[in-house]
């Protein structure tokens, strides 16, 4: 890296001449793209390109300045809290507002690159940002909704502001993005980490349920989302179902969640393999004294939920995993056995010599 380059990328951004500006403002744009270093030397252009937004002459200089305090804040906490302090918050905001796509798209991009920080987290929700990333959910263009709900994911994990985000009634917006992003996706995975968190207040279940389709999404996530979206999926449809089971239980059923649950508890981490099963005991119908008789194994659990299931589809899926989770148990039981075994069997063979020795 060159001193002399930063130096004359610094004075070209302080030029009166507005080409040399935007020239400078280019180049840092570019020196700072994937530089770490580049990102701490140009730690001074920060006010110069702040004040750029807030009395630049055109569009291009706007996106132009947008885009190297971009670059300048990504994975740079000084350069964040900089860009904060410089006050590019309210330009930022003012072009999240824009009818303009380009601007917008910039805008909420530069937020959720801010929004990464546990310091601006506070500072951003301070500023009204919250009720104006719900409305780029709504009317936004596709580039500004992902970039949107990633940032509120990100503002929901600082203490306050899921409640902030809870009085923008966001559920329709979210569930509108997830039944339209594909279902292995960030947008999904940080859809499914909202609403699991959202879960958790009644409002938010209700507004779920009344959405056509709301539980159908969170299960198809379940069905064929990363590993983490199934995760946050299954969080979500446990929340519901342990705060109210006889309200929740035959909706999430209805959508056939029985074989996403059985995969999990084959294929899942530790953690979804325990909730897998937890959801699976909630959903099971407990009043047929039959069932009570039997012992409370997986097994005939998901045979209790089989017996419920609308649809040979559905019915025939749950029938082969369950055959697949049975398999699997068989397996794991019979490795326990062996290592028993194996465990056990040099102690035996000492007794026995000891036994042998003692008894002649």
């Amino acid at each position: 890296m060159s001193r002399a380059i930063v130096e004359k990328t610094l004075y070209l951004i302080h030029s009166d001449d507005p080409i040399l500006k935007l020239q400078g403002v280019r180049d840092i744009r570019r020196l700072t793209k994937s530089s770490l270093r580049y990102r701490r030397h140009f730690s001074d252009a920060v006010k110069p390109l702040v004040d750029m937004l807030r009395n630049s002459p055109s569009v291009e200089y706007n996106e132009a300045a947008l885009l190297a305090l971009l670059n300048l804040s990504v994975k740079d906490e000084g350069n964040k809290k900089s860009i904060i302090d410089a006050g590019a918050l309210e330009p930022i905001i003012g072009f999240l507002q824009s009818e303009n796509a380009s601007l917008q798209e910039l805008a909420a991009a530069s937020l959720l690159t801010l929004s990464a920080s546990s310091v601006t987290k506070p500072i951003l929700s301070s500023f009204g940002v919250i009720p104006l990333l719900v409305d780029i959910l709504r009317c936004g263009s596709p580039q500004a909704k992902v970039d949107s709900i990633i940032t509120l994911y990100n503002l929901s994990t600082s203490q306050g502001n899921l409640t902030l985000i809870l009085q923008t009634e966001p559920i329709p917006s979210i569930v509108t993005l997830l039944k339209s992003c594909k279902k292995s996706s960030k947008t999904a995975e940080k859809c499914t980490a909202l609403l699991e968190s959202l879960m958790s207040y009644d409002k938010c279940r209700k507004a779920l349920t009344s959405e056509e389709g709301g539980i159908l999404a969170i299960v198809e996530v379940l069905e064929i989302g990363s590993l983490q979206s199934r995760e946050h999926a299954l969080g979500a449809l446990l929340t519901m179902c342990q705060s109210d089971r006889c309200k929740y239980r035959e909706l999430i059923l209805r959508e056939g969640v029985v074989p996403g649950l059985l995969e999990l508890t084959v294929k899942g981490t530790t953690k979804s393999k325990e909730k897998s099963q937890t959801l699976l005991r909630l959903l099971r119908d407990t009043p047929n004294k039959r069932y009570q008789l039997q012992p409370d194994t997986l097994e005939n659990i998901v045979f209790n939920l089989i017996s419920q299931i609308d649809g040979k589809e559905q019915t025939g899926k749950a029938r082969g995993l369950l055959a697949e989770v049975i398999q699997v148990s068989m397996d794991q039981s019979l490795r326990r056995l062996h290592q028993r075994a194996m465990v056990c069997t040099p102690v035996d063979l000492s007794v026995s010599g000891a036994g042998s020795t003692i008894s002649s």
